[in-house]
C-alpha cells in the first residue's frame, strides 16, 4: 500500500471519530490508537478484507471502549420506527440482510468501489444525518443514548434516520447501477 493511501486512510478515519466523538484531541487519540493496534498486530491481518476494513474496525472497537469507559455507551438499540419500505433498510431500520455490509458476498463487501460510493454517499449527508446514522449503525447506539448525546427528541431521531435511509438508498442505487 502507498503512502498516500495510508494518508487518506487516516483522514478519513479521522473523519469518523471527530463525527462520533466531537473532541479533536479525543479523536486524534483514538485514530492513534487504532494505528498502533494495527501496526503491533499486522501479523493478524489475514487479507480476507480490505486493510482499510479492518484498520476501521480496529477503529470502532476502540471508540467503542472509549465510551463504555465513559458511561455512555448501551449495546442493544431500541430504535423503532414507522417507515415506508427502503430497498436497504427494514422496518426497524436494520440493514437488511442482503444489504448488509456483513452479508453481502465477500466481492462486494471489499470491492473498493463499494466503499467509495458508500463513503461518498456518507459523506454527501447533512451532519447531523450523517452522526446519528453512524452512531446507530455502527456504534450500536440505542435511541434513547443517541438523542442525549445530539440532544434531540425521539421525534427527531426517526426523521433523521428515515431521512439519511432514503438519501443513502438514492445514492446508492444511482451511483452502484
Amino acid at each position: 500500500m502507498q503512502s498516500a493511501q495510508l494518508v487518506e486512510i487516516r483522514e478519513q478515519m479521522l473523519k469518523f471519530a471527530r463525527l462520533q466523538l466531537r473532541d479533536e484531541t479525543v479523536a486524534e487519540d483514538i485514530v492513534q490508537e487504532a494505528l498502533l493496534s494495527a501496526v503491533k498486530n499486522i501479523e493478524n491481518f489475514q487479507r480476507q478484507s480490505a486493510l482499510k476494513t479492518w484498520v476501521f474496525a480496529i477503529l470502532k472497537n476502540k471508540i467503542i471502549d472509549y465510551l463504555r469507559q465513559k458511561d455512555r455507551f448501551v449495546v442493544e438499540s431500541d430504535l423503532v420506527d414507522d417507515e415506508d419500505d427502503n430497498a436497504f433498510f427494514d422496518q426497524h431500520g436494520h440493514w437488511k440482510a442482503e444489504y448488509s455490509p456483513e452479508n453481502l458476498p465477500e466481492s462486494a463487501v471489499y470491492s473498493d468501489e463499494f466503499w467509495l460510493v458508500f463513503e461518498t454517499c456518507l459523506t454527501h449527508l447533512p451532519a447531523k444525518q450523517s452522526r446519528v446514522f453512524m452512531m446507530r449503525e455502527y456504534l450500536d447506539y440505542s435511541a434513547q443514548d443517541i438523542c442525549q448525546e445530539v440532544d434531540i427528541t425521539s421525534s427527531n431521531l426517526h426523521i433523521l434516520l428515515y431521512r439519511a435511509r432514503l438519501q443513502l438508498q438514492h445514492c446508492l442505487t444511482h451511483k452502484l447501477h
